[in-house]
């Protein structure tokens, strides 16, 4: 489990008639409205190569229950989306699905809960579910907004076009102008040298009938040092965030900082040196990504996440109808033919839902108002902060 504090539950069915929400133990008194969520159920819904869902679909998130004059009552928030496709499946008689698709949860949903047909497990399985955590993303992230954490993203790989600068920045600003160059356009691509290309890769993959993925780059600037720890293996946040990371439908896989790119270097060229600056800790590189010892270190949170080629594609794939025992061809269902612009939204939610409530396990309190003092007196990376008296000592133990 990714979360301590914090509970997120969402329910609902791909074609259902809504998606239903809830994020128990948020602390009372932050502000909150639905115009914020909106703002990112609207960039969920952009990207090149999306499919034909987002043309139906206009996502509106009603707050029902945790909310009261505009402020969070300590309650459990509750958020309802409602499904504009479930006219189109309401009175209809729905045609069994016996054939699985490579790649989805049809085949594996239904040999876990006996399903008479695969449609049962596509349902709830549909990255559909998506809109929702994106949803109470937002709400966690006035929650992070109210101690100056900011979230953002953009798309570093589409299929084999990489952007030109791969290595994680410590520059603040440098990243906000990378989270504003990638909502400037449909690809969420922060480089202008290789957006062009980007764009090429998935058009030609639409001509060709088939999917493509990528890689996108999920980050928070501001998060204090303290959050997480190394004592126990399940609180870790890298740990923590890197489920988080990979519960996203498509995930593969995730790295923080360099990554896997330091199995390629030695150690010297793989850590972050610590210098001192009028009496601060500070690092000039942040190959870690903000995360030594499962534990925030201050600098930028830095998470890249691999998105595969989504499964359902036009060309059809080999499989076996289940209900003949037949070899047969897969069926198409309508999708995405490249995802990758449009998690990163998702994966920015994701991130929200970890770290708000890494800051409520950290701080406690039942109200922003008891939290605030506890933020203040976090230790700051000054040397004052951390008092070492230099003098020997033993562990202590007695053993026979």
């Amino acid at each position: 489990m990714f979360t301590t504090r914090l509970r997120l539950l969402t329910a609902g069915e791909a074609h259902g008639p809504s998606r239903t929400g809830t994020r128990e133990g948020m602390p009372a008194g932050i502000r909150l409205d639905e115009a914020a969520i909106a703002r990112e159920l609207s960039r969920r819904q952009r990207g090149y190569g999306s499919g034909g869902r987002m043309k139906i679909e206009s996502d509106h998130a009603r707050i029902t229950s945790g909310v009261m004059s505009g402020k969070t009552t300590g309650g459990p928030i509750a958020l309802l989306i409602e499904n504009a496709d479930f006219k189109n499946w309401r009175d209809r008689d729905i045609k069994p699905m016996t054939v699985p698709r490579p790649g989805h949860a049809d085949l594996t949903g239904a040999a876990k809960y006996r399903h008479r047909e695969l449609r049962l497990s596509l349902e709830r399985a549909s990255a559909r579910e998506t809109a929702m955590r994106v949803a109470i993303g937002a709400v966690c992230r006035a929650l992070l907004s109210e101690f100056g954490i900011e979230l953002g993203g953009y798309v570093t790989r589409i299929g084999v076009v990489d952007c030109a600068d791969q290595e994680p920045l410590v520059d603040t600003d440098k990243l906000r102008a990378r989270f504003a160059a990638a909502e400037a356009n449909d690809i969420r691509c922060h480089d202008p040298s290789t957006y062009a290309a980007m764009r090429q890769a998935i058009e030609d993959t639409i001509t060709n009938k088939d999917t493509l993925g990528g890689v996108i780059e999920t980050v928070a600037l501001g998060a204090p040092i303290g959050l997480g720890s190394h004592v126990h293996y399940d609180r870790r946040i890298d740990a923590r965030i890197a489920g988080a990371l990979m519960s996203i439908h498509a995930a593969k896989g995730v790295e923080f900082g360099c990554g896997f790119e330091t199995t390629l270097r030695h150690g010297t060229k793989s850590q972050d040196e610590l210098c001192i600056d009028e009496g601060r800790i500070v690092r000039e590189t942040n190959r870690a990504g903000g995360v030594e010892g499962g534990i925030t270190n201050g600098a930028p949170i830095i998470a890249r996440t691999a998105i595969k080629p989504i499964a359902t594609t036009i060309a059809s794939l080999r499989s076996v109808d289940l209900a003949t025992g037949d070899p047969s061809a897969t069926n198409y269902e309508r999708s995405d033919f490249c995802q990758t612009p449009r998690a990163v939204p998702i994966a920015e939610a994701m991130l929200a839902v970890v770290l708000a409530d890494a800051m409520c396990e950290k701080l406690g309190g039942d109200s922003l108002d008891e939290m605030r003092p506890r933020y203040d007196a976090l230790t700051k990376l000054r040397l004052e902060d951390l008092p070492m008296d230099a003098t020997p000592w033993r562990f202590g133990y007695q053993t026979d």
